[in-house]
């Protein structure tokens, strides 16, 4: 269920948002006005980045190497200004970060180049992360620093080792110069490509927690990690979408209102940022394709507006609905680069996770189920698994959803409950204080210190 790039601009307007007021202390009702963030990437999934950071208040620049790219985001209003001048950049940057005003301004050249600009000119950034493709680093997913982009396409194409080499050397700059700047106070993430896997793998082993290997994490932590695993994932948010078959206009816009009178905007601030969302959704021109709509939602949020949708299409005020979620939920995904990267209980690199919610969702009647490798963090580090479901009016997919939708997401934060994390036991109890059938077991939490000065005391190499 492809709906281009809309999904990841919301994830990302939610990222850079939930990073300031973690990082910036920026309170709950405000955005990111007068803040600067830095990226590369304009391509598939990369290219929400300038339209995000704009619906977030900031001032976002954006480092692409394929000019192509540049002028699809520019086209479609995605990007403000274009230009290969760094002075040029910040200059416009500085204008309207004074102004309080958003901007998207795309750099066409490379990050490392525009990053190092940024130290020696002693340029302050806030917020820092990296959408290049690393999970195919050495396939064209990241271009070296100092040649162009069709360079290096012949240098891909016809001297595979010399491309590895200036790939490697490009991967040591970009971890050096993010060193200086994150020393600076400037809040650093990774966007979940890749990219500090890359530089563990090229040699680098700085980079890597433990200063061995990756088992450990990195020293930089994973934006899942940071921001979306407890502020979103461990209640239940997550990228709920839908796409109206009709492909008309007006089902989508009736759809887009009826999903808004469902959020109560005060419970939350999640809930805040939701409704604001969709409530300028059709302002912000998100439509890529097909008439469809992202919006973040924990479980009963979800239940409420499929139900809702599906009383709709039962009454013909709209057509028919396929609702889905992205593999990127709090259920759905086992990778430990990425979605499952802040269960912090030794179980994040287990994979059964997706398995058993597939196989949930099967059983409970859900149109389409998937399960698959790779996606977003490459072949061998993933597992995803998705669904479909198909609304037709009929009572008999009402008793789908209440059953499945609940399924698909409370699975994810049971399981992060268990790990004990704070947020998923709050929404654990919560949730079984209501009448839906079910009941989630919670973990029965131990003292730690206890624990290891036990360990301490008894512990025996080798045993006795």
């Amino acid at each position: 269920m492809y709906i281009g790039p809309q999904g990841i601009v919301h994830g990302t307007y939610s990222t850079l948002l939930n990073a300031g007021r973690m990082k910036l202390n920026i309170p709950e009702q405000e955005n990111l006005s007068g803040r600067l963030f830095v990226s590369s990437g304009l391509g598939g999934m990369s290219g929400a980045q300038g339209k995000a950071a704009y619906i977030a208040g900031a001032v976002g620049i954006i480092a692409e190497v394929d000019l192509s790219r540049i002028e699809t985001r520019h086209s479609q209003g995605w990007v403000d200004d274009v230009s290969d001048n760094l002075e040029k950049v910040f200059v416009l940057a500085k204008k309207y970060l004074s102004l309080k005003q958003p901007r998207a301004i795309a750099y066409h050249g490379n990050i490392v180049d525009l990053l190092e600009y940024a130290v020696k000119e002693n340029i302050h950034i806030d917020l820092l992360s990296d959408q290049t493709s690393c999970h195919a680093v050495y396939d064209g997913g990241y271009c070296p620093v100092g040649i162009s982009f069709e360079e290096r396409t012949n240098i891909l194409n016809h001297d595979k080792e010399k491309f590895i080499k200036l790939v490697d050397m490009t991967l040591k700059r970009h971890f050096e110069v993010i060193k200086k700047i994150t020393k600076k106070g400037t809040y650093f993430f990774d966007y979940g490509n890749s990219f500090m896997k890359a530089i563990s793998d090229s040699g680098i082993k700085e980079i890597c927690k433990n200063g061995v290997n990756d088992l450990d994490g990195f020293i930089w932590p994973s934006y899942v990690e940071d921001i979306m695993g407890p502020v979103l994932f461990d209640y239940g948010y997550g990228p709920f979408r839908w796409v109206c078959l009709s492909r008309k206009e007006e089902d989508l816009e009736k759809t887009d209102k009826a999903a808004m009178e469902c959020i109560d905007k005060n419970r939350r601030f999640q809930d805040f940022d939701n409704y604001n969302w969709i409530k300028d959704a059709k302002k912000n021109k998100l439509v890529v394709g097909t008439k469809a709509r992202i919006l973040y939602q924990d479980a009963y949020g979800r239940l409420k507006i499929a139900l809702k949708f599906n009383e709709m299409v039962r009454n013909k005020e709209v057509g028919p609905i396929m609702l889905g979620r992205d593999h990127h939920d709090t259920g759905g995904t086992d990778s430990p680069f990425r979605e499952t990267s802040n269960i912090k209980d030794g179980s994040n690199i287990m994979a059964d996770m997706a398995t058993h919610v597939a196989l949930g969702n099967s059983a409970r009647g859900m149109s389409l189920v998937t399960l698959h490798n790779g996606g977003g963090v490459g072949i061998g580090k993933v597992i995803n698994g998705g669904y479909g479901m198909v609304l037709d009016g009929s009572k008999r997919v009402d008793e789908i959803l209440k059953t499945a939708m609940l399924f698909d997401v409370m699975a994810g934060v049971s399981r992060r409950a268990w790990a004990r994390q704070e947020n998923s036991i709050s929404t654990v109890e919560e949730y079984n204080q209501l009448d839906n059938n079910s009941h989630v077991t919670l973990p029965v939490l131990t003292d730690n210190v206890k624990i290891e000065n036990l360990v301490k005391k008894h512990y025996v190499k080798g045993g006795k």
